[in-house]
């Protein structure tokens, strides 16, 4: 659950309760006000987190005292937003919308969603010395044998830390082809682009995004680097495009580019008016 300016209940009373025990002095009132928001901007400000006023499980752990060194830094998206040329806020506004709000799960490790229609169509690809029908063949058994990891038709997600167990058992058939199948951390990124970010191999990519969610955002960071239009979009705030481009034809139907430009909005407004 993520708490925001406007939010009311007992949820925000125990937040403020947290922020006063932090020395943040507001007033506990269960209401979500300006000087709540400006003591979660400041208690992400003195941890280093990504600074947007949303009190979420980041801002949270790090209020409890728990571990938040492989978290996102505020740094971390101002070099990202500099190595690609595009303003801090446009970079803070797909960090809102895009990611998945968390790149690790509760138990350590990172966030995936496994799909079994990639793993059918990675599987298909030619093995050297065998025939397509073999091949197909041997796919198909293993459709039949394993139809929640191997599958044309995508679907059977579970979530959460069960992701995981998919893509053990999708790894044991092909580990390779296993990696290359899940879409991975705070940005979605699928495994199967890796070679394309300039990673040597599928491990080294999920390895990468085990590590933090630093990392995380340097494979997304490669991502737009390799798409000129992508780019393009990104750089010109162009969210409609970007949103079509990163999310797909659906985009409209969950405005992602509604929500990237008020987010966006949203931050340009806080920096020049903090």
């Amino acid at each position: 659950m993520i708490l925001r300016y406007g939010d009311r209940g007992q949820d925000v009373r125990t937040l403020q309760a947290h922020l006063n025990r932090a020395g943040a002095g507001v007033a506990v009132t269960g209401e979500y006000d300006d000087a709540t928001e400006a003591a979660v901007r400041s208690v992400q400000q003195r941890f280093g987190l990504v600074v947007d006023g949303d009190a979420g499980p980041k801002t949270l752990s790090a209020l409890a005292g728990e571990q938040t060194s492989h978290l996102l830094r505020q740094g971390a998206l101002r070099e990202a937003a500099d190595r690609i040329g595009v303003p801090l806020a446009a970079m803070q506004a797909v960090n809102a919308v895009e990611s998945n709000g968390a790149g690790f799960l509760s138990n350590g490790r990172p966030t995936l969603l496994f799909e079994r229609h990639v793993m059918y169509e990675r599987l298909l690809m030619p093995r050297p010395g065998e025939s397509r029908d073999t091949r197909q063949a041997t796919v198909d058994e293993l459709v039949r044998q394993y139809p929640n990891i191997v599958n044309p038709v995508r679907g059977g997600y579970v979530g959460g830390t069960a992701e995981h167990q998919r893509l053990a058992l999708a790894c044991q058939l092909d580990g390779n082809a296993g990696i290359e199948s899940a879409s991975w951390g705070l940005f979605q990124i699928m495994g199967y682009h890796w070679q394309r970010l300039g990673y040597p191999n599928p491990q080294a990519f999920a390895n990468a995004m085990a590590d933090s969610e630093g990392h995380q955002l340097d494979a997304f960071v490669r991502f737009i680097e390799s798409d000129t239009a992508l780019l393009k979009a990104l750089k010109g705030c162009k969210w409609a495009d970007f949103a079509r481009r990163y999310n797909g034809p659906a985009y409209a139907r969950n405005l992602y580019d509604v929500k990237l430009k008020r987010s966006f909005e949203r931050f340009s407004a806080a920096v020049t008016h903090p």
